[in-house]
């Protein structure tokens, strides 16, 4: 080597372990798992998924958007090194330990066939992008392609004399890259194999390709590498290849029509590379030196590095449409980011300001809302590696100042307007914040969280004391600063220098104002909540809290919906505090503003665009919130609003009226019209559902309402025994004793509800039969004495038989003679007044349950007619409770009428009966 060539190496080997010491927080962490050792992964090209096989042999299928297992596959004997997704299938592909290679389904979950050929372990499987390829690497140092959709081998490619520890298909071409440990690189033409496919079918064509069929060509030996070669790959768009091997470098190769050579070599690892890729500009390699690295090939050198402690890493695997890495290793995987994909953007007079990556370039754009075009306004230096984090334009001044997260934190302030910006015309410094907040000053905190105050010129021009601890600056209205610590914000005037307002909010990472003429409210932004406040004196107005991490969030023209993004949603939340989600997303947006049913965001490629929105439904809720009853007629009348997120919140605001013209199940309209008291349309339902639960439920509500027939008929219809005691009992309240004793026989097996109908309208007869059928000859025998029945007191004396006489100790009565109360019937007498007293109370309990209260006159003028009008103290019920209780002797009747006893029939002779 020359010595330019020995102290370039030196610089880099320098720059490696630099990167590995200082830039790991450059790589967000995004998922992590524990597991047994990870040697293959697999990113789904579409859905949020990602496939590990295990050491164990054992495949999980996890989603890193949301950190669950979705499911397990355990069918390998032995590690599971290969892995792959099919592009457009809901299929995977596996190799292992076992010599085979399995076809799975994971919509049916369950694998479809196996491929068997290979003499050692498989290595790596991967699918053909276009074509039922299926390409696998084994230790028995050949190379095999398979069609998987007529499940044979295709072509076996021989060459190699040691493992074969990766093959790859090209991304367009019809080539395949195969790395092994014969320390060489050979890269396979299969046009002709293409070509052959379409003619012909290579079921038992096996054994003629085992010894070097002619339809698969060696296009080119790559030999550079001083040990065995581990993994290889091509670049998705460029013609190059990457290899990384056991002597610890990393090679790209550039690859021609006619011929392919070595280009570059990254040195660093201080162990075996064990995988290597392209990701974008970059090349991402991990190592069983326990590091991840990322190294930038335009500038050939190290960019990020990051470390574990125990574990050595073994398998790598990119999304070839988003921002994500995984890196499986000893104890699990990791998938993470290298770049924050929210861009830095600023709103400036009806003006939107944003970073955007353009072509490896950093480009501020700027786009103009009146007249809707989108200009490019400066080109930023690549001096650093990372985009911003956020940026705050002065416009006064052309004046624009980008905050740099990493590596500590770092500012760059731009003049904007030049044709051209130089580096010298960059001024920087090194703090944690930095913001505009006047004319010609902006703030920044230093190390010391001290807040210093610079002009446009990067002089200091104060320098303010900490300000309640705090860790970063944001813009606010009318000259001000909004200050976050841990857990509070803090309005500060930098030139009163003190803070005028405050309000609790933990972890905020990004603040967003109203875009009204005085930009009355902020939403102050976490990673899983949002909370609202007023500017003037930080006063709460609602705040919210989500499973899923929040991206981003801006208010209506009016400040008054605040519509914010999720991972996967577009939500909105209204003043009070209610949320609800609008649509769906594929991928995160950030939204930037909205206006006449119109989102402005900027999508994760950095590109401005809108969408229309289906605003009806939080409209809808807001004129609710606002007793607009016209605005919510017009909507229920000319939109189309379903779903049962939007009943249920009718329900729990107390609208079931206006629910119901959203509903069609006749099961929920039945509930909604009972809480509306809609009695009409719940008969209606309770006709169509046709069960005794909503008969029942619909016979309380009537009872409820005073609606008497249709209490009457919804419990005729329930067929139960138990509503017709109910029935027995409401018409003896109403009065109407022989309906009463009608409902009570139609239970002609429950005595207990015949007597108790007996008993409740005065039939002394009907409960003298009803004792005797059950054979209570004794209670039968009392009943009549105490209401002068002799003739049927002496027949059940007859009846009874001079055995139970002699028992009862009574003589037979003389219809001449009065009958003297024996010592015994006094006591039985005393005994039965105590349980007339208990029943009293029992009767009373009975009516509770039926009513759900005590029964009260209803005040609805619109009901109160067809209610019986009998006033409460008047209601026979609480007659009979208050004469029970006082004991007293000159009773009323009970019951009022309607057949048997005379005066005194309840305190004299129905407490005696009892």
């Amino acid at each position: 080597y020359s010595f330019c060539t020995l102290l370039s190496q030196a610089h880099r080997e320098l720059g490696s372990k630099m990167a590995a010491e200082t830039s790991s927080s450059a790589m967000m962490v995004k998922f992590e798992t524990r597991s047994n050792r990870v040697k293959g992964l697999s990113f789904h090209p579409k859905r949020p998924w990602i496939l590990a096989s295990l050491h164990n042999g054992a495949i999980q299928l996890w989603d890193y958007r949301m950190g669950s297992l979705i499911d397990r596959f355990e069918e390998h004997d032995g590690p599971v090194r290969g892995i792959d997704f099919h592009s457009n299938q809901p299929l995977f592909v596996s190799g292992g330990d076992d010599f085979k290679i399995k076809l799975w389904n994971y919509k049916l979950r369950r694998c479809l066939f196996t491929l068997t050929g290979h003499l050692d372990y498989v290595r790596t499987v991967q699918f053909h992008s276009r074509l039922p390829w299926v390409v696998s690497a084994s230790d028995d140092q050949t190379l095999r392609i398979w069609n998987w959709q007529g499940r044979s081998c295709m072509s076996v490619l021989t060459g190699h004399n040691h493992y074969v520890m990766s093959a790859q298909f090209h991304p367009r071409r019809d080539l395949v890259v195969s790395a092994s440990l014969d320390q060489t690189l050979r890269l396979w033409d299969v046009y002709q194999l293409k070509s052959h496919s379409r003619n012909q079918t290579f079921a038992g064509n096996m054994t003629q390709d085992f010894f070097g069929g002619s339809d698969v060509q060696l296009k080119f030996m790559l030999d550079g590498h001083e040990r065995g070669v581990n993994y290889a790959s091509f670049h998705p768009t460029l013609p190059f290849i990457v290899s990384g091997a056991d002597d610890r470098t990393i090679k790209i190769w550039r690859v021609e029509e006619t011929r392919a050579y070595e280009i570059e070599h990254f040195r660093g690892h201080t162990s075996n590379v064990s995988c290597v890729m392209y990701f974008k500009d970059y090349v991402v390699s991990n190592s069983e030196d326990r590091s991840i690295r990322v190294w930038d090939v335009k500038t050939r050198s190290p960019i990020y590095a990051s470390r574990r402690e125990n574990d050595r890493f073994w398998i790598l695997a990119v999304h070839q449409g988003r921002n994500l890495i995984a890196a499986g290793h000893d104890t699990g995987m990791i998938v993470f980011k290298l770049e924050r994909e929210r861009p830095a953007m600023q709103i400036v007079d009806n003006t939107l300001y944003w970073v955007r990556q353009n072509s490896g370039d950093r480009q501020l754009r700027a786009y103009d809302f009146a007249t809707k075009t989108e200009t490019p306004v400066l080109t930023l230096n690549r001096r650093q590696i990372y985009p911003p984090h956020t940026m705050s334009f002065c416009k006064e001044e052309n004046m624009v100042v980008f905050y740099y997260g990493m590596d500590g934190g770092t500012f760059e302030l731009y003049p904007v307007g030049k044709s051209s910006v130089s580096n010298d015309d960059v001024r920087r410094g090194f703090y944690t914040s930095a913001v505009f907040f006047k004319r010609n000053k902006f703030a920044v905190l230093d190390k010391g969280r001290q807040i210093i105050i610079k002009n446009t010129q990067n002089n200091i021009l104060s320098v303010l004391p900490p300000v309640h601890n705090t860790n970063q600056i944001f813009w606010a209205p009318n000259n001000m600063l909004l200050l976050r610590s841990d857990d509070k914000v803090y309005m500060f005037d930098p030139h009163l220098k003190n803070v005028t307002a405050q309000a609790t909010a933990a972890k905020v990472k990004y603040v967003v104002w109203s875009p009204d003429k005085g930009q009355s409210k902020v939403a102050l932004l976490s990673k899983h909540a949002i909370s609202v406040f007023t500017k003037k004196g930080l006063k709460s107005v609602c705040s919210l809290h989500e499973g899923s991490r929040i991206k981003s969030a801006c208010f209506d023209e009016k400040a008054i919906v605040l519509l914010y993004t999720t991972l996967n949603h577009i939500k909105y939340c209204l003043p009070n505090g209610d949320t609800g989600t609008i649509g769906t997303l594929e991928a995160p947006i950030y939204l930037v503003s909205v206006e006449n049913n119109e989102v402005s965001y900027i999508n994760r490629e950095g590109a401005f665009c809108t969408m229309k929105l289906d605003t009806t439904e939080y409209r809808f809720k807001l004129a609710l919130l606002n007793e607009r009853w016209n605005e919510v007629l017009k909507i229920v009348k000319t939109t189309r609003i379903y779903g049962q997120a939007l009943v249920s919140y009718l329900q729990q605001r107390g609208f079931p009226e206006v629910a119901m013209h959203f509903v069609k199940d006749p099961k929920i309209r039945f509930k909604l019209a009972v809480d509306c008291g809609n009695l009409d349309d719940a008969l209606e339902c309770a006709e169509q559902l046709k069960n005794e639960e909503a008969w029942t439920k619909l016979a309380q509500a009537a009872l409820a309402h005073g609606k008497v027939q249709l209490m009457n008929t919804s419990l005729s219809k329930t067929g139960s025994g138990n509503a017709y005691q109910k029935l027995s009992f409401m018409h003896f309240l109403l009065g109407n004793n022989e309906k009463s004793r009608d409902f009570a026989d139609m239970q002609r097996d429950d005595v207990n509800v015949r007597f108790q109908a007996a008993l409740f309208t005065g039939d002394a007869e009907a409960r003298v039969k009803l004792l005797e059928e059950a054979g209570q000859f004794t209670l039968a025998h009392q009943v009549a004495v105490r209401h002068g029945m002799k003739e049927k007191a002496n027949s059940l004396l007859r009846q009874a038989g001079s055995a139970v006489q002699e028992a009862m100790e009574l003589p037979p009565v003389d219809e001449d003679e009065e009958d003297e109360e024996t010592e015994d019937i006094q006591m039985t007498r005393s005994r039965m007044e105590m349980k007339a007293k208990e029943k009293a109370f029992e009767v009373a309990g009975l009516m509770s349950s039926v009513t759900g209260s005590v029964l009260q006159l209803p005040t609805n003028r619109a009901i109160s007619s067809d209610w019986p009008m009998t006033r409460i103290d008047e209601s026979p019920v609480m007659v009979a409770l208050r004469k029970g209780i006082t004991d007293s002797p000159t009773a009323e009747p009970f019951g009022g009428g309607g057949g048997g006893g005379g005066e005194g029939d309840w305190a004299g002779g129905d407490l005696d009966d009892l």
